[in-house]
């Protein structure tokens, strides 16, 4: 199987879950985020690992709803927390529905992940659940070491890889992770499966970081330095702070109250390129890149298998949007 018919098949299953499920009026926030689309990667994941392991497709489906419910729930609370009124270019739930239902429809999304893990075969069960459990247990972490550094005036590189390992690389590998115990892989395979998503979300999210401010603003299709007009410590940011003299350190404070979007993205880029930041990201982007491909060897997957997963991580850390 493909990932994009892995897509295909997941997306299918979605609609009909939709249809079948989200009636009510407490459901309705849950079909409208879940009808938002995105990429859907990490369900796809699941049923693609799944797939490619030979196992049983329904229950590859099940975890993969399972996570995308999971991860829409996320997203629900952090527009909240984050106060952001668009989501993919829509109305957030919270813009659309206000706070309290945005809350209690997020909540019942929990419960819904749940409810549709109670549905794997029982002998899966409580592994699917332990493993499950850690992931999001640690997206949580992560979501509140996020908020955390808003408050600090600089944190340092390691602790910024900690977060983003909890918060963007464990749902990516327990993605990977699922759908290889969802087919009765060995433990061996689950766990480099697990480090090599999360060894690749990582990866990931320094590239996002990076294409913030260096990509081409059509191809990216958001406003260019949206993290720094945010003041958001990125991997650019904590390098550059790392790196400043006490006369560069004094243009920081000024980017934070720099009124004008335009002259503040402008100080940024000029900033970063005096010391270099961009090379920085990139050379610890393609550390955690070759670690995970390390993991990948180690799998016990065909050549073929192990080459379609290599490619799509290729694909997804040199994006340009």
């Amino acid at each position: 199987m493909q990932l994009q018919e892995a897509i295909l098949t997941f997306n299918e299953f979605l609609d009909s879950y939709k249809k079948d499920h989200l009636k009510s009026r407490l459901l309705k926030p849950v079909d409208y985020i879940l009808s938002l689309g995105g990429k859907r990667l990490r369900p796809a994941i699941v049923v693609w690992i799944n797939q490619l392991y030979k196992g049983n497709v329904n229950d590859g489906l099940l975890g993969a709803l399972a996570v995308e419910m999971f991860h829409n729930f996320s997203l629900v609370h952090d527009d909240i927390m984050d106060e952001a009124p668009l989501r993919r270019g829509k109305e957030t739930v919270h813009s659309k529905w206000g706070n309290n239902t945005a809350i209690l429809s997020g909540d019942a999304m929990l419960v819904l992940v749940y409810k549709i893990l109670s549905q794997l075969d029982e002998a899966k069960l409580k592994s699917s659940l332990e493993l499950f459990n850690d992931a999001a247990l640690n997206v949580c972490e992560g979501q509140q070491l996020d908020m955390d550094f808003e408050e600090l005036s600089s944190i340092k590189m390691e602790e910024y890889l900690t977060m983003i390992g909890l918060k963007t690389g464990d749902l990516l590998g327990a993605s990977f992770a699922l759908g290889a115990l969802l087919s009765g892989a060995s433990q061996v395979d689950i766990e480099h499966l697990y480090s090599f998503g999360k060894k690749t979300g990582i990866a990931f999210q320094l590239q996002d970081d990076i294409l913030d401010l260096y990509g081409d603003q059509k191809k990216v299709g958001k406003q260019t330095g949206g993290d720094i007009i945010a003041n958001k410590k990125t991997a650019l940011w904590i390098r550059a702070f790392e790196k400043a003299d006490s006369r560069q350190k004094a243009i920081f404070e000024k980017m934070r109250t720099e009124a004008n979007s335009t002259t503040k993205v402008e100080m940024a880029t000029h900033l970063f390129d005096q010391l270099d930041v961009r090379s920085n990201a990139e050379t610890i982007k393609s550390e955690y890149q070759k670690e995970a491909f390390d993991h990948l060897e180690e799998i016990n997957l065909d050549d073929t298998s192990k080459k379609m997963i290599k490619a799509f991580a290729e694909d997804l850390l040199n994006r340009e949007f």
